[in-house]
């Protein structure tokens, strides 16, 4: 019976780590959408306002015809922050050139830099906006699309804010005034001064708008799309998802209502996102738009309208961040403006409270080893450490069992023809010599949840993108570029083309022999079809990590290394009496 939970239990090993490698292997992603969608609204028509009674995307053009209607040269006042760089576009005062100074595309050093927002004259409009709508009984002339602003300034910097205006002609003055802090913060104060005869009520709205569907990542453990914290709660729709729920409900794949929380768009690595008033209820709205091609937006509208008497003014202030999801950054954004979760724009997952301590070990240890590769080394050591007492009794109970193998197989010999009695007697000598058959697998098992965290980590954290080691590895966020199918890079030819199963980098080759000396440690199992079986372990796990992370696959050899080591002077310690075979 002992031995039949051994199996199980590593049966149930092989599942968990076959099973996690169909879930986080990236499918095949799709083309980019590189077409715009109209958002041109006719001279005089109100911009669309989320939740308002206009129409979600202004206009009825196709989406050819918006993107040749909308001028590539339009006044624009100048960003230069300490880490972003772009302009405002004056036409519809939108926040639509934005690039992040210190992230290239790629390793190369002439990679371009990259580009997160992009204005609606582009193939992938992606942009901020601000603006106002109506409240019932008013009938206010408001800003559009095609409102030309005017600027306090030229140049938007750290210490120096701008002040966008516009004049409706009829009493109204309108104005959004924008500063920047020398992160990717911006502080948003929208004011409307009243000078007619009558109050006005409106709703102030902001909102985020992205024209086409981006190529996304693929892995089915990272969240890219509509994201945000509504209610104290995490709401996530992917594109897919808010385009389904959208063409059933009007448009809408997610609404609520109340005050405190934030919402956007998030990628990979980069987040755009609204933050309002946390003391004034809003209305958040999640869209889809189809009109000739993908539309999506993210946006807020107050739940009651401002009203402003007549010679007075109203304002609203709220807050946008727009560049890199740093957690460093976003847990101080959270505590300095009360954001709720704002951190958790980082998709840490499930394991949330595992996955983001090991994110903050890694860190702290490459603040003092200057190398990500280094702390993972070193955060093995720690974790080999933590489990250190479970792992020995594991170890020592395997090498135990290896010293009985003589004993075992006397045992096989003289019971062959008696299966219920060989049972029992090997039952008898596990208890006799206090030995687990199924301790073995447990080293493997509490090491699942580390593991899992630990690939999340890699793959999700900015901090690890392009984060070099040593030799050939130059990103520990991707795959061991080297491949011994073309005898790493001697044969101009990459195999991998043909077939995924035909890459194999040096550190999964490394990662298989260590796991192979490994398994030569242990005993093998008593049936030879399944000691067959085992010896082809290795040989799968390789091939099974060698699309994973190199910095996973790092982790998994040094750890391997550690535990070899850790066998070997167990065994070296452990003795057992001579059996006695003479036992009936």
């Amino acid at each position: 019976m002992d031995q039949k939970r051994l199996f199980i239990a590593i049966a149930i090993s092989i599942a968990i780590l076959l099973g996690f490698q169909m879930v986080v292997r990236p499918h095949l992603p799709q083309p980019p959408v590189s077409q715009a969608v109209n958002t041109t609204a006719p001279t005089g028509a109100p911009a669309s306002a989320p939740g308002a009674s206009q129409p979600v995307v202004p206009g009825a053009l196709g989406a050819d015809a918006a993107a040749r209607q909308v001028p590539k040269q339009v006044p624009r006042v100048r960003i230069a922050g300490a880490k972003m760089a772009g302009s405002i576009s004056l036409l519809g005062a939108r926040i639509d050139d934005l690039v992040l100074s210190e992230y290239r595309e790629t390793l190369e050093p002439d990679s371009p830099l990259v580009h997160l927002l992009e204005p609606r004259s582009e193939a992938q409009p992606y942009y901020v906006q601000y603006g106002w709508s109506n409240a019932p009984g008013t009938d206010a002339r408001l800003t559009d699309n095609d409102t030309v602003w005017t600027a306090s300034a030229t140049t938007l910097a750290t210490g120096k804010p701008v002040t966008l205006s516009w004049d409706n002609g009829a009493g109204l003055t309108f104005e959004v005034v924008l500063s920047v802090d020398d992160n990717y913060m911006f502080d948003v104060q929208q004011r409307v001064r009243n000078a007619t005869g009558a109050p006005v009520s409106l709703h102030p709205w902001s909102r985020i708008r992205r024209d086409y569907k981006p190529q996304t990542s693929g892995y089915s453990v990272l969240f890219e799309g509509l994201l945000g914290v509504a209610g104290g709660t995490l709401q996530e729709t992917t594109y897919d998802k808010a385009k389904s729920e959208g063409e059933k409900h009007a448009g809408i794949a997610f609404e609520s209502t109340g005050a405190s929380g934030w919402a956007g768009i998030t990628d990979k690595y980069w987040l755009t996102a609204l933050i309002p008033d946390q003391t004034i209820a809003a209305k958040t709205l999640f869209q889809y738009v189809g009109q000739g091609s993908d539309a999506y937006q993210v946006g807020y509208t107050t739940e009651a309208p401002q009203t402003i008497a007549p010679g007075a003014n109203a304002s609203l202030a709220s807050h946008l961040f727009a560049g890199a999801k740093l957690v460093a950054l976003l847990d101080k954004y959270e505590a300095d403006f009360s954001i709720p979760h704002f951190d958790k724009a980082v998709d840490f997952g499930w394991f949330y409270f595992l996955t983001k301590p090991i994110f903050f070990a890694l860190d702290w240890l490459n603040g003092i080893l200057g190398n990500f590769g280094l702390a993972i080394l070193v955060f093995t050591v720690c974790v080999k450490g933590l489990f250190f007492p479970l792992a020995n009794y594991s170890y020592r109970s395997m090498s135990r069992m290896k010293l009985l193998a003589p004993k075992m197989q006397s045992l096989r010999e003289l019971y062959k023809e008696d299966p219920p009695r060989l049972q029992k007697e090997t039952m008898g000598l596990y208890k006799a010599e206090k030995v687990n058959p199924a301790s073995g697998c447990l080293p493997m098992l509490v090491q699942i949840p580390v593991f899992f965290s630990l690939y999340k980590v890699i793959l999700i954290t900015i901090e690890m993108r392009q984060a070099p080691f040593f030799g050939w590895i130059k990103d520990l966020s991707q795959v061991d570029q080297t491949n011994v199918f073309n005898l790493f890079g001697l044969i101009p030819f990459d195999p991998s083309t043909l077939t995924p199963y035909l890459h194999l980098g040096a550190w999964p080759l490394i990662m298989g022999m260590t796991m192979y000396l490994q398994q030569k440690m242990n005993p093998p199992p008593p049936d030879p079809v399944q000691a067959k079986v085992f010896q082809f372990m290795p040989l799968i796990f390789m091939f099974m990590l060698a699309n994973f992370p190199a910095g996973l696959v790092i982790y998994w050899s040094w750890n391997n290394t550690l535990s070899v080591a850790q066998q070997w002077l167990i065994q070296r310690r452990t003795s057992l009496p001579k059996p006695n075979l003479a036992r009936t």
